[in-house]
């Protein structure tokens, strides 16, 4: 059974920076296209930055230039580095992977993500 932990959130100030972590056990997932979506209070879940298994990347134009997505296959841990934060950057943060393996498309709708991390909270104050 694939588990998915982030790790790395926390309290910034604004034009700070947090590094996300997401570790995955259960299976290796170094052949799938793995994300990072957040989701503020009182909106729905939204696509921040995928990166496959090639490392072929895309991210959200609120956080282009921003943020960085990379993955390190050996740990099996995907990584999100943000920068320059902002307030409506505040989030719990979820870590996600698509199921089938070798699929070199970044997919922007969460419900094609079969497995989820429990979230991680961001908060940047202004």
């Amino acid at each position: 059974q694939v588990q998915l932990m982030e790790s790395g959130g926390g309290l910034v100030q604004a034009g700070g920076s947090l590094r996300l972590s997401c570790a995955a056990s259960g299976r290796t997932l170094s052949s799938n296209t793995m994300g990072w979506f957040r989701q503020a209070p009182g909106k729905e879940r939204e696509f921040v930055a995928g990166i496959t298994w090639i490392r072929t990347t895309a991210y959200a134009d609120s956080v282009k230039g921003r943020f960085t997505i990379s993955r390190d296959n050996a740990q099996n841990t995907v990584y999100l580095q943000m920068n320059s934060l902002k307030s409506e950057d505040t989030a719990v943060y979820y870590c996600t992977a698509v199921e089938r393996p070798r699929f070199a498309v970044i997919l922007l709708d969460a419900h094609e993500y079969k497995y989820w991390g429990q979230g991680t909270q961001v908060t940047v104050s202004s």
